[in-house]
């Protein structure tokens, strides 16, 4: 090995807790690496370059950057963890099982960009609009895990199949919509499942992911802790959510409005019932408006509660049934639902 400090300095940053030992399952001949700052890592700690962000189980310091006017990205990134085929393509591979999407990013490029905006934003929330693959909300719990974050992610993607398969599919007779084809979409096919798969630390069969994550001692089989939830996006019909025939699938979308706390709450029967008081969820529904005064009472039994839907076409209505409830969110369905969510507001 090639030392770059003496022994008097390595006791000096061992007792600094700058200093870790990481078995090296790559080499036969060398069985651990060390890895320790420099010394003047305190200086650039005075400086504002770097910060402390916690401790590891082995005791040593979470050490990173600001992300600061002082730390800017250079034009070049020629380190062996920015291989697109190696910690892209190959690590894709080995979690959902063969070549289902081309040319992913290296996860450790995308999590080293991230980090350059969000090392001193641990409770961020990072919105990826063309997710592809997942490597964002990858990167992100792995960014987590790494200096004790809740950073979360949301990732959009659509469902659509690769040139060829629409052409395969299409001759055997399939169409966008059919199960055929909408099993072997992107967002089914890749994306959630790369997520479910490194969230629980195996691939798509099961099998424990085998390896540390580069650079440092967490195993992939580890996975992460931490949530995810998969929504499908459709467009429904103004006049069928004004007259309250699509209850069910807006309740996924007012769970969001209320914060998402908790599991989303799913609705089993077909006929709507009268309320819907979810403290679990920190939300509370009224469906129907002559059933208010057994509402009121409901909620407040559960003063968790802070989000609130009152259905009624009547603004009027509105106003008194929610002229109590100050300090919470009040919203009027499907009025605010459709002034916030609809496209075209002439159609």
């Amino acid at each position: 090995m090639n030392w770059g400090v003496t022994r008097e300095t390595l006791k000096k940053l061992i007792e600094k807790q700058v200093v870790r030992v990481i078995a090296n399952t790559k080499s036969p001949y060398q069985p651990y690496t060390v890895k320790y700052l420099s010394e003047n890592f305190e200086d650039k700690i005075a400086a504002g370059r770097w910060a402390v962000r916690g401790y590891r189980e082995d005791g040593s310091k979470i050490v990173v950057e600001t992300g600061g006017k002082l730390t800017r990205a250079t034009t070049v990134w020629k380190e062996t963890k920015y291989d697109a085929k190696t910690y892209g393509t190959v690590l894709l591979k080995n979690i959902i099982g063969n070549a289902r999407f081309s040319f992913p990013k290296s996860l450790y490029s995308v999590e080293d960009s991230l980090r350059y905006f969000v090392a001193e934003k641990p409770n961020s929330l990072i919105i990826d609009f063309f997710a592809g693959s997942g490597t964002t909300l990858h990167a992100i719990n792995l960014l987590n895990a790494e200096d004790g974050g809740h950073r979360r992610c949301i990732m959009v993607t659509n469902n659509e199949v690769s040139t060829d398969e629409a052409k395969t599919l299409t001759a055997q007779g399939y169409q966008p919509g059919d199960e055929e084809w909408e099993k072997l979409g992107i967002a089914r096919y890749v994306t959630w499942p790369r997520t479910v798969c490194s969230i629980e630390g195996h691939d798509v069969n099961g099998n424990p992911l085998k390896g540390n994550y580069f650079g440092s001692d967490i195993p992939m089989a580890k996975g992460f802790k931490t949530n995810a939830a998969f929504f499908k996006l459709s467009f429904l019909d103004k006049t069928s959510v004004a007259f309250g025939k699509q209850f069910a699938k807006l309740l996924p979308v007012l769970w969001m409005k209320g914060g998402a706390v908790g599991r989303c709450p799913v609705l089993n029967k077909e006929d709507l019932p009268s309320m819907l008081v979810l403290p679990d969820n920190k939300m509370a529904v009224l469906i129907d408006e002559e059933c208010y005064p057994e509402f009121d009472n409901e909620i407040r039994k559960y003063p968790e509660i802070h989000t609130i839907f009152i259905v009624t076409d009547s603004e009027k209505a509105y106003g008194e049934m929610i002229c109590n409830y100050d300090g919470n969110a009040c919203y009027q369905l499907y009025k605010d639902y459709l002034d916030n969510f609809r496209i075209n507001t002439g159609r």
